[in-house]
C-alpha cells in the first residue's frame, strides 16, 4: 500500500488584488497576480510560485542524487523560465519550463553529474505532477 502525506496552505484575500499565503511548514508571505494580470510588482505571484516549485523540487532531488552518486558538489545555481500562453478564450497554460542549472563539482566525471541531473528530473514530485514540458540546459564545470 502506498504511503501518503498531506501538505496544506491557507490563502486569505486582503484587498484589491492582494492575498496572504501561509504554508503548512510556517512560511508566510503576501502575493498578488502579476502586473500583466492587473496585479502588483515585487511580490510572489502564482506564476512565480509555479516556476519556483519546479525549480526548487528539481534542485532538492539533485542534492539527493549527488549524495546517492557520491558527487562532490561545490555549487548549484539554476535559472528557470516558464513559458505561459494565453488562448483566445483567455484560458492560460504553462507550455514549458526551461531549467538552466550551473553546476560545479570537484574532480568528478561529468557523465555521472548528468545522470544525477536526469535522476533529479525523473524523481521530482513537482516535475512529475505537471503537464508542461521540462527542458534541462545545464552547464557543468569540474574544478580542482
Amino acid at each position: 500500500m502506498p504511503t501518503t502525506f498531506n501538505y496544506h496552505t491557507t490563502v486569505a484575500w486582503k484587498n484589491e488584488h492582494w492575498g496572504h499565503l501561509v504554508c503548512g511548514n510556517g512560511a508566510a508571505m503576501d502575493f498578488s497576480a502579476p502586473p500583466d494580470a492587473h496585479g502588483h510588482a515585487g511580490v510572489l505571484t502564482p506564476e512565480d510560485a509555479f516556476v519556483a516549485a519546479v525549480n526548487t523540487c528539481v534542485m532538492m532531488m539533485f542534492l539527493w542524487a549527488c549524495e546517492r552518486f557520491k558527487i562532490p558538489l561545490v555549487s548549484y545555481e539554476c535559472y528557470a523560465e516558464g513559458t505561459k500562453i494565453i488562448e483566445l478564450d483567455r484560458t492560460e497554460l504553462f507550455t514549458k519550463i526551461v531549467l538552466r542549472p550551473k553546476i560545479r563539482v570537484k574532480e568528478c566525471d561529468e557523465t555521472r553529474v548528468r545522470r544525477a541531473l536526469e535522476s533529479a528530473q525523473k524523481y521530482s514530485l513537482v516535475a512529475n505532477s505537471i503537464k508542461s514540458e521540462i527542458i534541462l540546459e545545464s552547464t557543468i564545470e569540474v574544478v580542482q
